[in-house]
């Protein structure tokens, strides 16, 4: 009995060590999927009774070495080095305001967007973009720096840092890039050469972290859009296409539960996401029907997928072209049982 009590001991005090030992990865679970209803409020326009528009969520711990293990075993789930997601230099209180930063941007530009699609004449103002932090292995090391404000790239002024975005993704890795700055009192040209985007390979980037600076959109209506703790720039398509059902005739749901996740940018065009295996479990968990994914994401999301119906789209107008084309729920149930 003694030596049974010895052995449970000494085992109780491994699992309290396991809790306690912390690596340096992230563990990614499916988080929940909200209506957007529920969420967005414009002025004067109520949401439609059938059919629902959904943000998909994940969350994001620090893994124990429990949690470490049970991530390597379970599908569901990813393991991320922290690395990779918080910068070396960067604090994660740093990062987590930079998240809530680009959230609010999302906010922004969606705004913007569904107004201007709608008809109305909405202009941005701000004082350009500024740079956060760079990356360890970023060629525009010694070259910009934190604090800098970007306001023109080869010769086109900037508002918004999604616009920087934008144009560096249209170009080559490797390429030299002219940009206009402000740094303390002084406004001056240099050159910078892109990279390959750490998470897109494929894709151009600077290697720097930045957020639009003092942005201020100028609405001619009132739109809310309350997200809680939920941070980062991924539902920006999702919270167009709610503002756009209040703000156009009849229901772009169709009476169907769609979900999506994606960023977009002033242009329409749909960006790429994390964490897309998970978003789409956590939209399978809720029931479901529809889930519109950026092209970048199809095939993991579809690998994903074993219940509901995953759509691609490379820009708004492909995301609005499936939603007009989808029958009406009542009548897909008729067709369904004829």
């Amino acid at each position: 009995m003694r030596r049974f009590l010895n052995y449970a001991v000494v085992l109780l005090v491994i699992a309290l060590l396991g809790f306690c030992i912390q690596t340096d990865y992230y563990l990614v679970r499916p988080g929940l999927a909200e209506e957007l209803g529920s969420l967005v409020r414009v002025e004067g326009e109520p949401r439609k009774k059938e059919g629902q528009f959904f943000m998909v969520t994940v969350t994001q711990h620090h893994a124990n070495l429990w949690t470490y293990l049970y991530g390597i075993c379970n599908p569901h789930l990813d393991i991320r080095p922290i690395s990779t997601v918080i910068p070396p230099d960067m604090s994660p209180e740093e990062y987590g305001k930079l998240m809530e930063d680009w959230m609010q941007e999302s906010k922004d530009l969606a705004r913007v967007i569904a107004l201007r699609r709608a008809g109305y004449e909405v202009p941005i103002v701000s004082d350009g973009v500024e740079v956060v932090d760079l990356m360890d292995d970023s060629p525009s090391r010694g070259i910009l720096q934190k604090g800098d404000v970007i306001k023109a790239v080869e010769g086109r002024s900037i508002s918004l840092a999604e616009e920087v975005v934008e144009y560096v993704q249209r170009q080559e890795a490797g390429q030299r890039i002219r940009i206009t700055l402000q740094h303390n009192e002084t406004t001056k040209e240099v050159e910078v050469l892109t990279t390959s985007s750490q998470d897109e390979p494929h894709k151009a980037a600077l290697g720097i972290y930045i957020r639009t600076l003092n942005r201020q959109p100028i609405l001619p209506l009132e739109i809310d859009i309350e997200t809680g703790p939920v941070v980062g720039s991924s539902a920006g398509m999702m919270f167009v296409l709610e503002i756009l059902d209040r703000l156009l005739p009849g229901n772009l749901t169709g009476g169907h539960k769609i979900a999506g996740t994606g960023t977009i940018s002033i242009n329409e065009e749909i960006g790429s996401i994390g964490g897309v295996k998970q978003k789409v479990i956590a939209a399978e968990n809720s029931g479901i029907e529809y889930f519109l994914v950026p092209e970048e994401n199809f095939e993991d999301a579809l690998q994903a997928a074993s219940r509901l119906k995953v759509v691609s789209v490379k820009t708004l107008d492909e995301a609005l072209y499936f939603l007009q084309n989808l029958p009406v729920a009542s009548q897909a149930k008729d067709l369904a049982a004829a």
